[in-house]
């Protein structure tokens, strides 16, 4: 996720990291070309009779912006669910780890205790491997207990499973009566929380935006942006590529960023940062355990992952 401080107006005409326009130079470039051929052969075009008006490009360009602006709406809120659903994820490891220190009637066993931050810390983790389709293995053989690490490696739901245990080590502070019936209900609430944070996840990654509506958009953007060449050349000449391109530009990378934002949860520039997400949270818990927290990674100082 591109972390930067706001810059010049000026500056950011020319920033280029964390911008699209990496991705979209070629499919410029093409239409540059294309748009040059246009003005070199608008004679042998006008002759026979291949051109075209541009009042419609204009009331066309107007209702697909609108169609764009919805677009990329729909993309943003998927984004922002999935950001509050992270930051929902911490507060509420951050509440199950300050009551498992305060509610037991009797001082808890710190080694217990410690199991079940261990837990949080590693549920954080999991999810972040479900979502993105990596290797969990690392983080859980260094959080959990090597039976209870191989347990969850074998399992699809790893998230599910970490909570399940969770709520177990509540079950058993309940039957050795370290825990009284509201103190219980209290943490089973909040353990209920994070099966809808991980639920809201998957349904996020699981639900894309229906594919005909992409593939139409799609469509239409680009075919839209290699007519326009034909509908401008009369009035702008040799300014048609240049014109053309800038259009063409904001209409394809607003499209290009829609495709960024519809998954969140992947590894693109500007998808959500969780890696640091989890640092944070498993900072968070070790601190309330009062455990050594973990250095800063060395990144970039304007990308988080």
């Amino acid at each position: 996720m591109i972390i930067r401080k706001k810059e010049h107006w000026f500056k950011m005409l020319f920033i280029w990291r964390g911008s699209v326009i990496a991705q979209l130079i070629p499919r410029l470039g093409i239409l540059f070309t294309l748009s040059i051929l246009i003005v070199l052969f608008r004679e042998t075009l006008y002759r026979y009779n291949v051109h075209l008006n541009p009042a419609p490009f204009t009331l066309f360009g107007i209702a697909l912006a609108l169609f764009l602006g919805f677009r990329n709406n729909v993309s943003y809120e998927r984004f922002w669910e999935g950001r509050k659903l992270w930051g929902s994820l911490i507060t509420t490891s951050r509440n199950l780890g300050r009551q498992v220190h305060t509610l037991p009637t009797q001082v808890p066993d710190i080694r217990n205790t410690s199991l079940f931050i261990n837990h949080l810390i590693a549920l954080g983790y999991t999810l972040k491997h479900q979502l993105r389709n990596t290797d969990p293995s690392a983080d859980l053989d260094r959080l959990l207990p090597s039976t209870l690490a191989i347990r969850v490696k074998a399992v699809r739901f790893k998230p599910q499973l970490l909570i399940r245990e969770m709520a177990h080590w509540v079950q058993m502070a309940r039957h050795r009566n370290h825990l009284d019936y509201i103190s219980q209900q209290s943490i089973d609430n909040n353990l209920n929380q994070l099966t809808e944070i991980v639920g809201g996840c998957e349904r996020i990654l699981s639900t894309p935006i229906p594919y005909s509506y992409s593939v139409l958009l799609h469509r239409t953007v680009y075919v839209y942006c290699f007519l326009l060449p034909l509908g401008l050349v009369d009035s702008l000449a040799w300014m048609t590529p240049v014109i053309v391109v800038f259009i063409a530009y904001t209409y394809v990378a607003l499209e290009a960023i829609a495709d960024e934002l519809e998954n969140p949860f992947g590894l693109l520039p500007n998808d959500l940062a969780l890696d640091a997400l989890c640092h944070t949270l498993e900072n968070s818990l070790l601190e309330m355990d009062q455990r050594p927290l973990l250095p800063d990674p060395p990144s970039d100082p304007y990308i988080l992952t």
